[in-house]
């Protein structure tokens, strides 16, 4: 059981500290891409970190088995603030907010969108900006830094990049530490976007759905939880109040009730074993194009039974026609959770009866904090370790 443990603990983070491998130089890196770190920014010095986080820091270098810096999601976010991201990013809360409606807007979120946006006229955010973002409207008439928080947002999440171009105003507009807070910020809600999605979390009866989408939900959710999982006793309900510090709908409903469904990462590999939750891991990187984590996964993935074949058809995205069931659910949903942001209900059907509902549960959540990771990766531009080959074709 301890070596489960261990192993989904190293899966959801082990692309997000991989080490530098001395070997043969692999090409030129971008003139903004620093050569040590091999992202925008530079290695992280333990000596800007406070104390908690130089824990964090020290535990991260003991982990790692080769020489040089530490690379990866979280080396990047040390970058950051490293306080309350949701109540106390140095940034501001009006700000915090725009970055929330900004990653609602582009997965086509509306639970999440109809919180964060009465939170975000709560504290002072113009209603006319919050228009913009619902609306995908020109940005020109906005401020420079509210408009470069929306700007990132679409173009990190329509594309699966950042420009340099985008990354230097972002970066002189904010500064460091506020723009890694903000694709911190993004990464974290598009994991809770994955999660509502995957769980077709609708509005409180009464609600207005006020964010255009490009779909129609399907019908199948249970009238209390407002989701496809039934409402809970009332001893293991997550309030509204607990996930957002306002009573904005009732207890039951929202990201924190859904994920109380699930057992924890800390278990998964024991449930589902690490074959599937490698499986989880290379989909949502294809789904991204986040070279980065695919690059670190595959070959682990291969050791611990996925075969080949099946690998190729998540890397080229083939169809799934001589694919196993099990498999096959996964990926198709997984496709449907990250391209689509709408999971069918014969898609979700199939899942459920591949997985289980605590399983699954759990799946989405290992594949939302692998889609975290990726926006931060693709942000800040990491490249691979030198002269390490690159397993996965992009655009």
């Amino acid at each position: 059981m301890r070596r489960c443990v261990q192993t989904a603990v190293v899966l959801v983070w082990a692309g997000s500290i991989l080490t530098g491998l001395q070997v043969v130089h692999a090409g030129q890196l971008p003139e903004d891409v620093h050569p040590d770190s091999r992202s925008r920014l530079p290695p992280i010095e333990r000596s800007e970190l406070d104390v908690e986080r130089r824990a964090t820091y020290d535990a991260a270098v003991r982990a790692k088995r080769l020489a040089g810096p530490l690379m990866g999601a979280a080396a990047l976010r040390f970058h950051g603030s490293g306080t309350n991201l949701r109540w106390a990013a140095p940034m501001g809360r009006s700000l915090t907010e725009l970055t929330i409606l900004a990653t609602a807007r582009e997965y086509d979120q509306p639970y999440e969108w109809a919180l964060h946006e009465l939170e975000a006229l709560a504290v002072g955010l113009d209603a006319g900006i919050i228009d913009i973002v619902r609306h995908r409207r020109p940005l020109n008439e906005l401020g420079d830094r509210d408009a470069i928080i929306i700007e990132v947002g679409r173009e990190l999440f329509g594309t699966r990049q950042l420009g340099a171009d985008t990354y230097a105003r972002a970066l002189a507009l904010l500064g460091k530490t506020n723009l890694v807070d903000v694709i911190d910020v993004m990464g974290r809600y598009a994991s809770t976007a994955a999660t509502l999605t995957a769980f077709n979390q609708q509005m409180p009866v009464g609600w207005r759905q006020s964010l255009p989408l490009p779909f129609t939900h399907s019908n199948d959710i249970y009238p209390d939880s407002r989701s496809r999982l039934l409402l809970q006793s009332q001893e293991s309900q997550t309030s509204v109040s607990e996930l957002y510090g306002r009573m904005l709908s009732p207890s039951g409903i929202g990201p924190g009730h859904i994920r109380s469904y699930g057992a924890g990462l800390q278990s998964l590999a024991s449930r589902v074993g690490p074959r599937l939750m490698h499986l989880a891991i290379l989909v949502t990187a294809r789904a991204h194009d986040s070279q980065y984590d695919w690059t670190a996964h595959e070959p682990r993935a291969l050791e611990v039974g996925l075969e080949p074949e099946l690998i190729e058809v998540v890397r080229h995205r083939r169809p799934l026609t001589a694919v196993g069931e099990k498999d096959a659910a996964l990926i198709a949903f997984a496709r449907e959770l990250f391209d689509d942001h709408n999971v069918d209900a014969e898609t979700y059907a199939r899942a459920v009866r591949a997985f289980g509902e605590q399983d699954l549960v759990d799946v989405v959540g290992l594949m939302g904090a692998h889609a975290a990771d990726a926006a931060v990766l693709a942000a800040f531009d990491q490249r691979l370790p030198e002269g390490r080959q690159a397993l996965l074709p992009l655009p």
